[in-house]
């Protein structure tokens, strides 16, 4: 197959199976991108999930992005993207048209219940994932408790804490490297 539209189809695929945005993605990417198609090592898509949670848009689009991006640069990039567009908007256009018939039975709201465990069931997964591989040792298990804690009970902004977790990240760094 084309590589383009192996990217876009691959990406359609993964866009049109996953509920529950970006964060829920992560273990789908993790088998089609790293294990099956080899694109990406997992450092390399930790990393593109990082940086796609740090700038503005989806993350799964962003994610896909880069993805798309060092495999085939830009037009894998616009291909990658395609991709995992096309499925959502589809969805969403079609769901538009027909909720406002259909959202007040009860069936409908108890999937919907449904939908909202396994999203957070994904969710937790994903969670779980990143911080067996990002919590390393004492400093960055003190920044991912700070992290949570500043925004779950404090109230204190996502993107600040991002800003503030990367500048220690890159002053532990400094440190480290000057001891050796």
């Amino acid at each position: 197959m084309h590589p383009y539209l192996d990217l876009f189809f691959t990406f359609a695929r993964m866009g049109a199976c996953t509920f529950g945005g970006g964060y829920a993605m992560l273990p789908i990417l993790q088998r089609e991108v790293v294990e099956k198609r080899g694109w990406a090592t997992e450092d390399e898509l930790m990393d593109y999930y990082a940086i796609g949670q740090c700038t503005p848009g989806v993350i799964a689009v962003n994610t896909s992005t880069f993805i798309g991006y060092k495999t085939h640069g830009l037009p894998g990039a616009i291909a990658a993207t395609a991709g995992m567009v096309f499925p959502s908007l589809v969805i969403i256009v079609i769901i538009a048209a027909f909720i406002q018939q259909f959202a007040h039975l009860a069936v409908v709201q108890h999937a919907f219940s449904g939908v909202r465990i396994a999203v957070c069931a994904l969710v937790l997964q994903s969670v779980w994932k990143m911080a067996r591989r990002g919590v390393v040792d004492m400093p960055t298990a003190v920044i991912l408790i700070l992290t949570f804690v500043f925004v779950a009970f404090l109230g204190v902004s996502p993107v600040l804490m991002v800003i503030v977790a990367a500048a220690t990240g890159i002053l532990i760094g400094l440190i480290r490297r000057r001891r050796t």
